[in-house]
């Protein structure tokens, strides 16, 4: 993740104390907005309009510096998430979240890996603005009913009962098996040699009867408008890159992963949702604009 928001803010060698505290809590920020909106492009506007923000704050006055930002950038977030939400309607194809490089430290906290896998992600996007603020700040980040109130500008009551209506949503569609890294990756590894040795056969083996390729091309560059559905359905889109496109692993949205190269240039960046053993999910995303900070941004740590 860039620093931008606080390039200028610095002086010398000693930051002042409003950008120290904000780049004490940027990762936990840029999270919590990234989290919300499903791209990290808006994380990161988001976060330069709350540094905005907070450097005109009267520091002195803000007893929790953490909440307070959390309020801004939720805020913050949940105005640019209603406008998303217009564009989307008006999307080209499927739509997946903009993949984000993850350290190896965000694999080892399960909860924050399952919350920005791209499943999660997209199983938060068929919530409510609000409802999806509220899920995080609460089922992600443990902050208190008080706290998530202030920042959605609603009554702790009416909170509880938001919380209460999010989480039976979310629960009702998330993944429900839990897959050990150790299980995608030799799942990926099964799929890597498939696409590197042109089997067929073996592609199938790793394929749910019921598997569903989703791609994201936003009407850029090639991709199904549609989802792909069944193993063999699945089998004979992917066939395609056989023998084409070079592929090598990397850590994103919070599990194992593939990078996808055309001539050294990245191409796609395919995640995966894994049960039974299976490959039963693909989730490809080709948009130029969702991979443009790929290669050049920093890993999200814990």
């Amino acid at each position: 993740m860039g620093e931008r928001t606080t390039d200028t803010a610095a002086r010398g060698d000693r930051m002042d104390p409003a950008t120290e505290a904000f780049v004490a809590h940027r990762s936990l920020l840029f999270t919590v907005a990234y989290e919300m909106l499903g791209s990290a492009a808006d994380a990161e506007d988001v976060l330069q309009e709350t540094w905005l923000r907070w450097a005109d704050v009267d520091h002195d006055a803000v007893r929790d510096q953490r909440a307070y930002l959390v309020r801004i950038t939720t805020r913050q977030a949940l105005m640019r998430l209603r406008t998303l939400r217009r564009r989307k309607e008006s999307y080209v194809g499927p739509w997946l979240p903009e993949p984000l490089l993850t350290a190896p430290d965000v694999a080892d906290d399960v909860e924050l890996a399952d919350s920005v896998s791209m499943a999660m992600l997209l199983v938060l996007e068929t919530l409510m603005p609000t409802e999806r603020a509220v899920f995080v700040l609460r089922e992600v980040f443990g902050l208190d009913y008080d706290e998530i109130a202030q920042a959605v500008d609603k009554r702790p009551a009416a909170v509880r009962q938001i919380a209460h209506r999010a989480r039976a949503h979310v629960a009702a569609r998330r993944p429900r098996d839990v897959v050990s890294p150790a299980e995608t990756r030799a799942a990926l590894e099964a799929f890597q040699k498939a696409v590197e040795t042109g089997d067929l056969q073996n592609l199938l083996d790793i394929l749910a009867p019921d598997a569903v390729l989703l791609t994201d091309g936003g009407g850029v560059v090639q991709a199904a408008l549609a989802p792909i559905v069944g193993a063999d359905q699945v089998a004979g889109v992917l066939g395609k890159i056989t023998g084409v496109l070079s592929v090598e692993p990397a850590q994103v949205n919070g599990h194992p992963a593939l990078i996808l190269r055309l001539d050294g240039e990245l191409h796609t960046v395919m995640a995966v949702h894994i049960e039974d053993g299976l490959i039963s999910g693909f989730y490809a995303v080709r948009n130029p604009e969702k991979l443009s900070r790929m290669e050049g941004e920093t890993a999200l740590h814990r």
